[in-house]
C-alpha cells in the first residue's frame, strides 16, 4: 500500500488529484471489447476464446494483447478488431450509473481530474464523444502520448505533471491489476472498482490501498471520508 494510508482510510482531506482509468472505470465498454475480441479472432485466426482470455489482457494497449494472441498475425488481428470496434462503438459503449454525479461533485470540491488510459488518443476521443464527459477531465494521457505504457509509471507521471502535481496526495483509480500496479510504481495511492471486468479476488491480489463499489463510495474516499468497502477489505487482511 502506499506510504502513509491504509485499506480504506484515505488522508486527512482526502485526494487530489484524482486520476482515472477509462475502459471499466469511466465508461462501460466491456461488451464492447469482448464483441471485438470475438470478432477479430473468429475472422483471423478461426477460434472463439472464452471470456476469461479476452479481458485478462485489459488495461494494456491493445497491439501488445493481439501480439499475445499471435505474434505472426497481430497487425491483422489489430486492424479488424478496430474495424469492427468503430462500427459498434457507439452503440455498445454506455456509462457506469453514478460516475457523471461523482465526476460532478469532485469538480465542485476543487479537485484536478485526470485520465491515464491505454486506448490510443483517436479511440479514447471517440468514447468521450459518445458519452459526453471529456470536459470533465482537466489532463488525458493516452498510450499515443507515451513510449511505455501501464504497468509503467510513464502514463501517470505525465499526467501529474501536465497537472502541476506530484504523486504525493494523488490517487489512481482503475479496474485492473495493471491500473493498480502502475499507480503504485508512480509512488500514489491505489483505487479498486468493482464494476470492471476483473473480480474481487483478482484486484485485492494486486493490493490496491482502497475497495470501491460504487461511484458514491469513490466520491467519499476522494473527500477524505473512510468507505464501507474500505472497512470491509480490513477485515479481509485480518486487521
Amino acid at each position: 500500500m502506499a506510504e502513509g494510508t491504509s485499506a480504506g482510510r484515505p488522508p486527512a482531506g482526502g485526494y487530489d488529484p484524482v486520476l482515472f482509468d477509462l475502459d471499466g472505470t469511466v465508461v462501460d465498454t466491456v461488451e464492447l471489447i469482448v464483441d471485438s475480441f470475438r470478432h477479430a479472432t473468429r475472422t483471423v485466426l478461426g477460434v472463439a476464446l472464452p471470456d476469461e482470455v479476452i479481458t485478462a489482457g485489459v488495461g494494456r494497449p491493445l497491439m501488445e494483447q493481439m501480439r499475445r494472441l499471435s505474434p505472426e498475425r497481430a497487425e491483422e488481428l489489430y486492424r479488424v478488431y478496430r474495424e469492427y470496434n468503430h462500427r459498434r462503438h457507439d452503440e455498445l459503449i454506455r456509462e457506469y450509473e453514478g460516475v457523471r454525479e461523482m465526476l460532478d461533485a469532485l469538480r465542485a470540491a476543487g479537485r484536478r481530474l485526470g485520465i491515464v488510459t491505454s486506448k490510443s488518443a483517436d479511440t479514447a476521443a471517440m468514447a468521450f464523444r459518445a458519452v459526453d464527459l471529456g470536459d470533465r477531465f482537466d489532463a488525458v494521457v493516452t498510450a499515443s502520448d507515451t513510449a511505455a505504457h501501464k504497468p509503467s509509471p510513464q502514463p501517470l507521471l505525465l499526467c501529474l505533471e501536465r497537472l502541476g502535481a506530484s504523486p504525493g496526495g494523488a490517487l489512481y483509480v482503475g479496474d485492473s491489476p495493471v491500473d493498480i500496479e502502475a499507480g503504485r510504481a508512480a509512488g500514489m495511492a491505489t483505487a479498486a472498482v468493482s464494476w470492471g471486468v476483473f473480480s474481487r479476488e483478482d484486484l485485492l491480489a494486486a493490493r490496491p490501498d482502497h475497495w470501491v463499489e460504487s461511484p458514491a463510495e469513490l466520491l467519499a474516499l476522494c473527500l477524505g471520508q473512510e468507505t464501507p468497502a474500505g472497512r470491509d477489505r480490513r477485515g479481509d487482511e485480518g486487521g
